[in-house]
């Protein structure tokens, strides 16, 4: 029978995890709420609420991060790359070269960096071979995540593991322990997909396989006065762009949408024609009407919800007003007048842009972000998964996977990409900009890592010392410390932590154990380690990974104690379930990072996932059973 302890933390965690299946909030918005809802019910004492936030796991998780921005910002995987990939294999060799290293750095480097700086790699290599982008990005997704289960430091579900096992009286599990079992199957993994796998990974690709299929851009045309189209009837319109696959889905006239657009109606000069075409046929369909692009402008009531927004987050003082505003307008005035002859000396380009998964961008709107006044760049159109909105371009608020047409200088669009979160999806050169910063970035996670091995120092002084020393020699500049940490990871792991001990020390755990025993495992311990597996597997596919190790740990404890047996394996059990995220694009950051630029949709995940995921299982429990026995 549940106390009321034990129904209260039921509840709470039950509702977690619907919010994180909802998807309505962030992560660490809704690990937030969990944390503060077992502090007005009791269950987590007030005083040690946010201990958390101090515990070894979040402080590593955060280190890692700074250390990885070093290896990216200074060139080092650049050189790597270059050295190990094949300039002139054939496919399956390319694939299978560009996915080992992408889990070689997953398992010393943040996945997700890792995943990002090796996608323009990716997509030149997809062009280069003729095949869809997806069937080399899906690969490469897929190796950075099994990568990371090969080391303490690999992914946050691992240091979360290993923190459980200190506070069960074990100690932490070293930096190599997982490698036995997490090596092995990332090993049979990635050879499955580079084999096998890439196959199994639908191919959406244009004739001649020039470009990837990141689905149909949503973009705005201007009528100008005395061009073809004025005049013309929607419906002539759409006769017109029938050749260049386009389509007309709505019009826009002095700032109204006119729904539904009759086919009837005639365009006029200034009305702006919402369009849905592909990237390579997007210019003829507006050259052969004469139609002009539309930038993504802020209205003056946007400009000023936006500047309201702003405000609330950074209340800074009255007497300040006037300075700043005089400030805005003289750049904002500025940059107008330098637009003309910006355009004229500078190289302009066409690039397109992903959002990362931790972008500022994600929920805000192309109006908000006055991209022309801040970075000299326009928004000319955005591609989400071949999906249509009834909202005007600029109104789009932007989510993680979108793939953005950027126009302006190369410079200007590479420094928007940098400060904003997202990742360019064009040819690159790799260089390096300084050898002797790549040799210090590397040679100070080497240190870091190798401390942290031998039981010189615990994991999170080691890495802080690098942090600190990577500061000193610049290999990480002081001033981009804080912004290198995903800090929605660093909040949910730390206000999860409590809520995950909460539910042990109510016996809560113990109880889920005892059915999960009782009704399923009949009080088999393989079977119970198998079951531990999937459950976590399953969860991973649909919340964060973290969140899943944090609930499913005090689960795992449980159900060992309660069968008497080590608890080892289980807890290695919810490191390999939870890195497992292969049949959504939601599961983990990784493959929401490729849904845009694969051209992917919801369902296209688990035709390589699921038999990665029956392959992982038949792999892992063996290599359990052998490396930590029952």
């Amino acid at each position: 029978m549940m106390n009321s302890e034990q129904i209260t933390i039921v509840i709470i965690l039950l509702s977690t995890v619907l919010m994180f299946l909802w998807g309505r909030w962030r992560h660490d918005m809704v690990a937030a709420g969990a944390l503060l809802a077992c502090i007005f019910t009791g269950l987590v004492p007030a005083d040690i609420a946010f201990d958390g936030f101090s515990h070894p796991a979040v402080v590593t998780v955060a280190c890692v991060l700074v250390l990885s921005k070093g290896l990216q910002s200074s060139g080092a995987v650049d050189v790597l790359t270059r050295k190990l990939l094949p300039a002139n294999a054939g496919i399956t060799l390319s694939i299978a070269a560009l996915t080992a290293l992408g889990a070689l750095l997953s398992a010393f480097m943040n996945n997700v960096g890792a995943l990002a700086l090796l996608m323009p790699v990716a997509v030149q290599m997809a062009r280069r071979k003729q095949i869809a982008t997806g069937k080399v990005l899906m690969p490469l997704s897929f190796g950075t995540i099994l990568g990371g289960m090969s080391t303490l430091i690999g992914t946050p579900p691992n240091l979360i593991v290993s923190s459980f096992r200190q506070a069960s009286g074990e100690g932490m599990f070293g930096m190599f322990d997982f490698t036995p079992v997490g090596f092995v199957v990332a090993a049979v993994g990635v050879s499955f997909v580079v084999l096998i796998g890439w196959r199994l990974v639908p191919g959406r690709k244009q004739s001649g396989a020039e470009r990837f299929d990141s689905g149909a851009y949503i973009t705005e045309a201007r009528v100008p006065e005395g061009c073809k189209a004025e005049g013309m009837t929607l419906g002539d319109i759409e006769k017109a762009l029938v050749e260049a696959d386009a389509q007309v889905l709505g019009l826009v006239r002095n700032e109204v949408r006119v729904t539904p657009p009759s086919p009837r109606r005639r365009t006029r000069a200034g009305d702006i024609l919402m369009l849905e075409a592909e990237a390579e046929t997007l210019s003829s369909a507006l050259t052969s009407l004469g139609l002009k692009l539309e930038e993504a402008k802020a209205t003056r009531d946007e400009q000023e919800k936006e500047k309201a927004k702003e405000g609330e987050k950074s209340k800074e003082p009255r007497h300040s007003n006037k300075t700043n505003n005089t400030a805005q307008i003289s750049k904002a005035e500025k940059a107008d007048k330098s637009d003309d002859n910006t355009d004229s000396f500078d190289e302009v380009v066409l690039m397109e842009l992903v959002i990362l998964p931790s972008s500022g961008l994600l929920g805000r709107t192309a109006a908000g972000i006055q991209l022309r006044t801040r970075y000299g760049v326009n928004l000319l159109a955005l591609s989400r998964q071949g999906k249509r909105s009834s909202k005007r371009l600029r109104a789009q608020a932007f989510r993680a996977g979108d793939l953005l047409m950027m126009q302006g200088g190369p410079e200007a669009i590479a420094e928007f990409a940098s400060s904003t979160g997202c990742v360019p999806l064009a040819e690159r050169e790799l260089r390096i900009p300084n050898k002797r910063m790549a040799l210090l970035a590397t040679v100070i996670m080497a240190v870091s890592v190798g401390a942290a091995a031998l039981g010189l120092l615990p994991a999170a002084v080691s890495f802080a010392a690098g942090v600190l020393m990577s500061m000193v020699v610049r290999t990480v500049p002081p001033r981009s410390v804080y912004g290198a940490i995903d800090w929605p990871v660093i909040v949910l792991l730390g206000a999860l932590i409590p809520v995950a001990q909460a539910m042990e020390s109510s016996g809560t755990a113990e109880l889920i154990a005892n059915l999960l025993l009782n009704g399923v495992a009949q009080g088999h311990a393989t079977i119970a380690l198998v079951l531990i597996l999937v459950v976590t597997m399953n969860l991973s596919d649909l919340m964060n990974n973290a969140a899943t190790a944090a609930v499913m740990c005090p689960i795992a404890i449980g159900t060992a104690n309660q069968l008497g047996v080590s608890i080892d394996p289980f807890l290695m059990a919810v490191a390999i379930g939870g890195s497992c995220a292969f049949l959504t694009p939601i599961g983990h950051q990784n493959n929401t990072l490729i849904l845009g630029p694969g051209g992917f949709r919801f369902g296209d995940y688990w035709r390589l996932g699921l038999p990665l995921d029956i392959l992982v299982i038949l792999v892992t429990i063996p290599m359990l059973l052998w490396v930590w026995p029952l």
